[in-house]
């Protein structure tokens, strides 16, 4: 019986089995690296074992370090989670080696699985479905579109789309590149690329007596840079029939290895019903609590129980109702999904009826997987996903209401996240319609879905409320007459002035309170009806509006019904040394310059890479913004540079 356990993970995959742990009477052990020392989950567990460092090379993907750490806080197991070192098949040995409980599969069934191209090999013996592996220096015109792939890679990384032959030496070069530093591991290949592909997978669980369970599948199609984004069970493709040979398959390939434990079978299925093996999960899937809420089970509590040997009942339980899930991420969708790093001032999801729990029994709910809280900042060193959101109901319609609502309502102040896109995908009506292969972005405009909730007026109305609300506190902090309202004038005079930035556009307040109340350019249907620091509440067109006010160092945010808003105050002075050149092109987030691709005095073309920047375990790239002249190239390879750095000067033609 496991009485110690050690998660070799962070964030909020740590927190989720530490919730099943303590139900089950087991104790806790974390890991942290000094990035993570004041994390939630580094917190949360009975005892937390410090990491040295910052990046994952140095801290989570250390097998050695982590095995001590768990040696010398008296663990007798250890959880992988997922990502970092979970399909880790040396690291999995270590953990036996060293006299601990591995919960998750054999070493030999992780390293089989961990190569992308000996699995798919396996699989078509077993009689799965397979698409053909193509060796990358041998794919012709005929071949493409492909896909480059990392052998031993996931969740995106080391991945590039191949449209045009010229395009495939850098493809490859790339992906090697980002898996070596992902994965350890270079080694890369092509398969056939299906543009409108359906993103199916099998929940499997087996225990160590030969029993296999296919207890649901979930779709996960609707994906950015090969990365779910929305996730939902059951599939709204899949009928009976086709459900019962996904299921048939995914047995098939767990028992081809063994398999021990929970994992997962990834399928790449077409409108008619064929499929194709992708790869397995030698762990749990990020995705998991969807198939959580529509069967009851707690997974993490059976990955448990397998490990201590206990054996499965003979049959899986029922599934009933659906479930979404949605990856609430600091990025900022409409630049190119550009990653954020900085403080999360607040985090608050409406409505949750559960964290990091199952509730059987139960028809419908909101739960909340988080690894933030306020005042948590986040990083350049790890992936920049703040939280999961999942919603149960007994329809797939009601499902994606309720999840909707609670993300529209939910306060998040700090970052740029994708929120706004993942309610406007939850709304839409093919999502609803459930027509959502892994082309959705593209089919639909990243630019509509990614528009934002509030519209122009909403914005207006926002930094009205942002300006009465700074008033507010202006007066509850002023030594005298702290009850007259800023600004009050017994006879008519210049209106107070406020400035706000909010997407790059600037956004003036000019108002004026007197005797008969506020009168602010450009509203004349508003009324003043409160007005404090933290809520500001109006009257438009005759109509109620609460609007709750958050203020913080260089940000004011806005929440209501119509919309979040973030406002940037624009500051009163300048500072000269802010200023930069034209044409300067800046670090979008701190990061490590990776690869330069050209040289000052160079020419570029519009859209030419210039430089890769590596933060949040992705390659990004640096392009020109017109046709110019580089005139100024400050950074080499391998210099870390912080947000906002120059990384280039492009001068324009004609400047």
């Amino acid at each position: 019986m496991i009485s110690n356990l050690l998660v070799a993970n962070r964030g909020e995959i740590a927190l989720r089995i530490f919730r099943s742990c303590r139900d089950a009477g087991i104790g806790t052990v974390a890991v942290h690296s000094d990035a993570d020392a004041r994390a939630p989950h580094a917190l949360a567990a009975d005892a937390a074992i410090r990491l040295p460092g910052d990046s994952p090379s140095d801290t989570y993907l250390r097998a050695g370090l982590l095995v001590r750490a768990a040696l010398d806080a008296g663990a007798d197991a250890v959880h992988p989670g997922y990502g970092f070192l979970a399909e880790n098949a040396g690291f999995a040995r270590a953990v036996l080696d060293a006299g601990l409980t591995w919960v998750g599969p054999s070493p030999e069934a992780i390293e089989t699985m961990g190569s992308k191209v000996e699995s798919k090999r396996l699989m078509a013996e077993a009689g799965v479905p397979v698409l053909a592996e193509l060796d990358p220096e041998r794919v012709t015109e005929a071949d493409l579109p492909v896909l480059v792939k990392a052998s031993a890679g996931g969740g995106g990384r080391g991945m590039r789309i191949v449209r045009d032959l010229g395009g495939l030496a850098e493809a490859v070069e790339s992906a090697r590149a980002e898996a070596a530093s992902a994965f350890g591991d270079p080694t890369v290949f092509c398969e056939r690329y299906l543009e409108t592909g359906r993103h199916i997978e099998v929940q499997v669980l087996a225990d160590g007596h030969g029993a296999v369970w296919a207890v649901g599948e979930r779709e996960c199609s609707i994906q950015r840079r090969h990365q779910k984004v929305v996730e939902e069970a059951p599939s709204p493709l899949v009928d009976e029939p086709m459900r019962e040979r996904l299921f048939d398959a995914a047995r098939k390939a767990a028992k081809a290895i063994d398999y021990v434990g929970a994992g997962t079978v990834e399928f790449l299925a077409r409108d008619d019903g064929e499929f194709f093996f992708l790869e397995m999960n030698t762990r749990l899937q990020v995705e998991h609590p969807v198939t959580e809420c529509t069967t009851g089970l707690d997974l993490v509590d059976w990955q448990v129980r397998i490990a201590e040997g206990e054996r499965l009942p003979d049959e899986p339980p029922q599934r009933g109702g659906h479930a979404i899930e949605v990856r609430l991420y600091a990025e900022d969708p409409a630049q190119d999904w550009q990653p954020q790093s900085g403080p999360v001032h607040r985090f608050a999801v409406p409505g949750v009826t559960a964290e990091f729990a199952v509730r059987p029994g139960v028809a419908s709910g909101l739960r909340l997987d988080s690894g933030v809280a306020d005042g948590s900042v986040v990083g350049v060193h790890y992936d920049p996903m703040l939280a999961k959101v999942i919603a149960w109901a007994p329809t797939r319609a009601a499902a994606a209401r309720s999840l909707a609502g609670a993300l529209a309502r939910a306060h998040i102040h700090g970052l740029v996240t994708n929120r706004d896109l993942l309610v406007n995908v939850l709304r839409h009506p093919a999502f609803l319609a459930g027509e959502t292969d892994t082309a959705f972005f593209d089919r639909h405009g990243l630019g509509t879905l990614a528009t934002p909730l509030a519209d122009e007026r909403a914005v207006r109305l926002s930094a009205l409320a942002a300006a009465l609300a700074d008033a507010a506190e202006n007066r509850r902090a002023a030594r005298v007459l702290g009850g007259l309202p800023s600004g009050w004038r017994n006879v008519v005079s210049a209106p107070q002035r406020k400035a706000y930035v909010v997407a790059g556009e600037r956004h003036e307040i000019a108002y004026r309170l007197g005797r008969d109340g506020l009168h602010a350019e450009g509203f004349d249907d508003v009324v003043l009806v409160e007005a404090t620091p933290e809520r500001v509440v109006l009257e438009v067109g005759g109509v109620r509006r609460t609007f709750d006010v958050g203020r913080y160092p260089g940000l004011v945010a806005v929440d209501s019904p119509l919309g979040p808003v973030s406002l940037e105050p624009e500051p009163r002075f300048t500072d000269p040394e802010s200023e930069v050149a034209a044409g300067s092109l800046l670090a979008p987030m701190p990061g490590t310059v990776v690869r330069v691709a050209v040289e000052q005095g160079a020419a570029v073309r519009a859209g030419e890479p210039l430089l890769w920047l590596e933060a949040m375990k992705m390659e990004h790239r640096i392009v020109a913004p017109a046709d110019g002249v580089v005139t100024d190239l400050p950074v080499t390879v391998g210099q870390q540079v912080e947000h906002g750095a120059v990384l280039a000067v492009v001068q324009g033609e004609g400047e």
